[in-house]
C-alpha cells in the first residue's frame, strides 16, 4: 500500500506486540509501539498517527479510557480495538464510540493487515476531503495572516480538525484573532453553507444570555410577547460560536452541559426539549483550567468543551509577521478610507517587530489606522508607540547597545536613524534635536546609505 502509514501499537503483552509491529512493518507502515495507555496517550499528544492498534484490556488506564481520549487529541486517526473472544462485547461498545473495527485475540496477521489498510484508506479520504474543502474555502485561511512557524502550526490543527464533529475550545489572549480561526473551522467543515451564529457571552446580562441562547415561549417573562428561536436553534446545522465561554454563570454552564450532552434544548418557559444539530466553537482569554480550579468554572463542562483546543499565539511570539500585517491593514486603509498611506520603512518595520504589542493584532491594527490617516500623503510613516502600553525592547538604544555590545559607532548610526524615523525624514527637524548641523548629518546619512543601500529616506526640508 503506498504511501505507508504512521501506525501506533497499543499492547502489553510483549509476544502480541512483537508479532503486530512484525507484520506492520512487512506491509511498508512505520511504526511505534508502547506497552501502557498513559504511554500511548502521551505518544499521540506529541506524534500524529494515521492508524492505532488499541489493546481494550490494559493495565492500568484501559483500552477504553485511551479511545476517548485519543480520539480527542487525534480526531482523524483510526483506531481500531484488540480484544479477547470474552470481551467482545466491549468491543463493540468501542465501535459505538467511534473506534474504526475491533479484531479478536489471537490475531489473524491477514486479517490484521487488511483491517489496517482499510483503516487507513479511510484516514486517507478524510483528508482528501478536508484538503478540497479547503481548496473551495482558501478564502478563510488567507483571512488569517501569518506564515510563521506557530500560525503554520494552527492552520495545520485548523484543517484537520474543521471536516469532523469535535467540539473546539480557541483560546489565546485579547485581539489575537480567535473569531476568524472560529471562522475557518466553520469554513473549511461540511457545515460552511449553513449559518455560523456567533455572541459574546460576557456583553449580555445572565437572563438575556438564556434567552437568546435556548430561545423563549410566549409569556415566560415580561417582554415575551411572542416566541422566540434562540441561538442553538438559528445555528441549525451550523456552527455556534460563544466567545467570552469563561464569563457565563453557573446555571447557564449547566444547561450547556445538557445541551453538549443530549443535543437537544429547553426554551425558557417551554417544556418539550428541542433536538438542535449543531456544531459548537468556544473562545476564552483566560486559562480555564484555573477557572476550574478557582471553583467558578465546571470541570465536567470544561471536558466537553476542550475537546479540541487551539491556541492562537500572542503577536510577540510571532513577530515576523508582523510586516505582512501591516501591509494588509495598509491596503485595507487605502481601499476603505480613500487615502493613500504612507510608505513604511525598514527601520520603522524593524521597531514595530520589537514592539510588545500587548493588544495583539487588534491593537495593530488600529495603530496603522489611525498612523496612515494622520499622515496620509508623506513620505514615510513614523513609529511612536501607543500611548500607554509598555516600550518595546528596542527603544532602549543605550540598554541594547550593552547588551549586544555595540560598537561606539554603531550606537550613533541606530540614533541618528531612530530620530530621522520620528520626524519623518525631515532633516532639519533631525539635525535639531541631534544638536547638529545639518551638513553633518547629510553627510553621515550618505555614509549609511553608501555602507547599505536599504538605508534611504525621502527628505523633506
Amino acid at each position: 500500500m503506498s504511501p505507508a502509514a504512521r501506525v501506533l501499537v497499543v499492547e502489553d503483552q510483549a509476544p502480541v506486540r512483537g508479532l503486530v509491529v512484525e507484520v506492520m512493518r512487512d506491509e511498508g507502515h512505520a511504526v511505534d509501539a508502547v506497552e501502557s495507555g498513559e504511554e500511548a496517550l502521551r505518544r499521540l499528544e506529541r506524534e500524529l498517527y494515521d492508524v492505532v492498534l488499541l489493546d481494550l484490556a490494559l493495565p492500568g488506564l484501559g483500552g477504553m479510557e485511551v479511545l476517548a481520549a485519543g480520539r480527542s487529541v487525534q480526531t482523524d486517526a483510526q483506531f481500531v480495538m484488540m480484544t479477547g473472544h470474552g470481551s467482545v462485547a466491549s468491543a463493540v461498545e468501542a465501535l459505538r464510540l467511534g473506534a474504526f473495527d475491533y479484531l479478536a485475540k489471537p490475531v489473524d496477521v491477514d486479517e490484521l493487515a487488511l483491517v489496517v489498510e482499510r483503516a487507513f484508506r479511510e484516514t486517507e479520504l478524510r483528508r482528501e476531503l478536508a484538503r478540497l474543502r479547503s481548496d473551495a474555502g482558501a478564502g478563510a485561511r488567507a483571512r488569517i495572516i501569518g506564515r510563521s512557524p506557530p500560525m503554520q502550526r494552527l492552520f495545520e490543527l485548523v484543517e484537520r480538525v474543521a471536516p469532523t464533529r469535535a467540539t473546539v475550545l480557541v483560546t489565546g489572549e485579547t485581539g489575537t484573532g480567535k473569531e476568524l480561526v472560529a471562522r475557518a473551522v466553520h469554513d473549511l467543515s461540511d457545515r460552511a453553507r449553513r449559518p455560523f451564529v456567533a455572541v459574546n457571552c460576557s456583553a449580555l446580562p445572565e437572563t438575556l444570555l438564556e434567552s437568546e441562547l435556548f430561545g423563549h415561549v410566549k409569556g415566560a417573562f415580561t417582554g415575551a410577547v411572542a416566541p422566540r428561536r434562540g441561538l442553538f436553534e438559528e445555528a441549525a446545522g451550523g456552527t455556534l460560536f460563544l466567545d467570552e465561554i469563561a464569563t457565563v454563570s453557573p446555571s447557564i454552564q449547566v444547561k450547556l452541559l445538557r445541551v453538549l450532552q443530549e443535543r437537544r434544548i429547553q426554551r425558557v418557559g417551554g417544556g418539550a426539549a428541542v433536538s438542535v444539530d449543531f456544531r459548537l466553537v468556544a473562545a476564552c482569554n483566560v486559562r480555564l483550567e484555573d477557572e476550574v480550579e478557582g471553583g467558578r468554572f465546571r470541570e465536567d463542562l470544561f471536558y466537553r468543551l476542550n475537546v479540541f483546543p487551539l491556541h492562537v499565539p500572542p503577536l510577540r511570539e510571532r513577530a515576523g509577521d508582523i510586516p505582512l500585517l501591516v501591509e494588509h491593514f495598509r491596503r485595507r486603509v487605502a481601499r476603505e478610507h480613500g487615502v493613500e498611506p504612507p510608505e513604511i520603512s525598514p527601520q520603522a518595520l524593524a521597531r514595530m517587530m520589537e514592539h510588545e504589542w500587548p493588544g495583539n493584532v487588534r491593537e495593530l491594527e488600529n495603530f496603522v489606522e489611525r498612523a496612515a490617516i494622520l499622515h496620509a500623503g508623506s513620505a514615510t510613516l513614523p513609529f511612536d508607540p501607543p500611548r500607554g502600553t509598555r516600550p518595546e525592547p528596542g527603544r532602549d538604544l543605550a540598554g541594547r547597545a550593552r547588551r549586544e555590545r555595540w560598537t561606539l559607532e554603531r550606537l550613533e548610526r541606530e540614533h541618528i536613524l531612530q530620530v530621522m524615523e520620528d520626524t519623518g525624514g525631515n532633516q532639519v527637524r533631525a539635525a535639531e534635536v541631534l544638536g547638529i548641523d545639518r551638513r553633518t548629518l547629510h553627510r553621515k546619512l550618505k555614509q549609511y546609505r553608501d555602507q547599505d543601500p536599504e538605508t534611504g529616506w525621502r527628505t523633506r526640508e
